[in-house]
């Protein structure tokens, strides 16, 4: 699924997680969309502003 975010080492995460940070994707990262690595990092950059699901699944892999 494009515009979801990369996680651990460039690996796509499960379709729960990847569904998780769509929206936020979508709303903080449109630029980006396409570009896994940089959607990730335009994610972290936002954490403050995540959604309870995103946030957890950084959290979840140590981000």
């Amino acid at each position: 699924m494009a515009g979801t975010p990369a996680l651990a080492q460039g690996h796509m995460g499960t379709p729960q997680e990847q569904n998780a940070c769509s929206r936020d994707a979508s709303r903080l990262c449109r630029k980006e969309l396409g570009n896994d690595g940089a959607v990730q990092s335009c994610l972290q950059a936002n954490r403050a502003k995540l959604s309870k699901a995103c946030s957890k699944v950084f959290a979840s892999h140590g981000m």
